[in-house]
């Protein structure tokens, strides 16, 4: 039994992370043990949220993982805590395009049975916002307990809010002016992440809860979530039924250049019998001593190639060590990196491979099938993944390259894409590894053998 609530909005950018990041932090300042969870693929937000709780910032992402497991991960990261908040995705219906309401934060509300508070950017809305809110109350069957309103004028203008709100049976519960305190800086692709500003980001982190403390119905919001009936699952556990013996050391890359990671992997690798570490590619200057595997995540090697081009001790690490055979999975950030060049930096040289930045976003889930035997995936796997980018990889994949070059994945409508041998995998596509079981424990027992 954990108090939850989840925090939605009609649509982007009308403030679901302001709310749901200062209600944890308000939360966890009054001495309540929150858990912070976000909908979707996203791996910014969740920084935000580690910072304002104290602990991981987790994904449920039903897409990615499964419906079937979205209840027992919710239950592992909400372990000790008496309240869990989950910050939603996009509009409350909006999720993977053309199927329905999977992957919506309405469809993680409905799994996890918890009550839904809305946010709504008021700030050029009058009486109208009773129709805005009637309209979300109606559609589907979601449990709309209370509208939190952002960006709100004035006192009159709050009180029209309030009135209008009223006339269609819905709770005001907060209401935000606006704060230039607590906006965080954006690039290409979203907010600047936390671990690339923290100092910054605590300072944001403090001024959202001290503006959520004072904005806010606290108690009414804990009401709202002590509402949540009590859920028939099991948590989800990262250990293996047959852990790798001999504890192989798996790095794990890291730090400002590459943030993007679920807090599963890490407890995955560990659980399938590995020594885990952390490699900061901006800083290391060599692989940790015994490495025995190296997984590199997603992030924004763009914005720091000349850094990283800069540290040649440790490209020629990862270089020599992907020639003696060492075990390396690389998605997305990584699969940059570990090109020859990224706009025209020279990166690790382990693919025959050139990168460059694009104007043109890619983005959106991919249902793919590996081509080719890999650290990650033996040929003919079916996984569901997520693109995410303003690069591109010429070749697009290994097909190009020598015999023992194979593209990672196919998925319909595209060419093959990534770079996969027995002892490397690179792509753009991002798993959770939650959702494809065995695939921690068929690398580290690559990285043991």
């Amino acid at each position: 039994m954990v108090d939850r609530l989840v925090i939605a909005a009609p649509a982007s950018g009308h403030g679901k992370t302001t709310v749901a990041t200062g209600l944890l932090a308000a939360f966890a300042r009054r001495g309540v043990p929150v858990a912070p969870f976000k909908v979707g693929p996203d791996y910014i937000d969740p920084g935000y949220h580690a910072l304002a709780a104290g602990r991981p910032g987790r994904n449920l992402d039903p897409v990615l993982v499964g419906e079937d497991l979205v209840g027992p991960l919710f239950a592992h990261g909400a372990r000790g805590a008496e309240l869990a908040i989950v910050e939603g995705v996009m509009g409350l219906y909006d999720g993977r395009t053309g199927a329905g309401d999977t992957g919506s934060t309405a469809q993680v509300a409905a799994l996890l049975d918890a009550p839904v508070i809305l946010v709504v950017d008021a700030a050029a809305q009058g009486r109208s916002i009773a129709a805005v809110v009637h309209g979300f109350r109606s559609f589907g069957t979601v449990r709309l307990a209370g509208v939190i309103l952002n960006r709100v004028g004035s006192e009159r203008h709050e009180q029209i809010l309030r009135d209008a709100c009223e006339e269609v049976g819905t709770p005001v519960l907060g209401a935000l002016r606006r704060a230039d305190a607590v906006a965080a800086p954006s690039r290409h692709l979203g907010l600047i992440p936390a671990a690339e500003r923290r100092a910054e980001a605590l300072a944001s982190v403090d001024a959202l809860a001290a503006l959520i403390a004072t904005s806010v119905d606290l108690e009414a919001v804990a009401s709202v979530a002590r509402s949540a009936p009590p859920l028939p699952f099991r948590a989800w556990t990262p250990d293996s039924e047959t852990p790798v013996p001999g504890r192989p050391l798996v790095a794990l890359a890291g730090g400002p250049a590459f943030s993007f990671s679920y807090a599963e992997t890490r407890e995955l690798l560990s659980g399938a019998g590995a020594d885990v570490v952390t490699v900061d590619p901006l800083h290391d200057t060599a692989l940790p001593e015994g490495t025995r595997a190296l997984v590199v995540g997603g992030g924004f090697p763009e914005v720091y190639a000349s850094s990283l081009s800069a540290n040649e001790r440790l490209r020629a690490s990862v270089r020599s060590f992907a020639s003696a055979g060492g075990v390396i999975t690389a998605e997305c950030a990584g699969l940059l990196w570990l090109c020859r060049t990224l706009d025209g930096e020279p990166m690790c040289g382990v693919l025959d491979a050139e990168a460059v930045m694009t104007p043109s976003l890619t983005l959106g889930y991919r249902d793919a099938v590996a081509l080719g035997d890999s650290p990650l995936a033996v040929a003919g796997t079916r996984v569901t993944g997520h693109e995410f980018h303003r690069t591109v990889v010429h070749p697009r994949s290994g097909l190009l390259l020598s015999p023992a070059g194979q593209a990672a994945w196919a998925w319909r409508g595209a060419d093959p894409e990534g770079f996969a041998t027995p002892t490397v995998h690179a792509s753009y596509l991002h798993l959770h590894w939650a959702g494809q079981r065995g695939t921690a424990e068929r690398l580290v027992r690559a990285a043991a053998s």
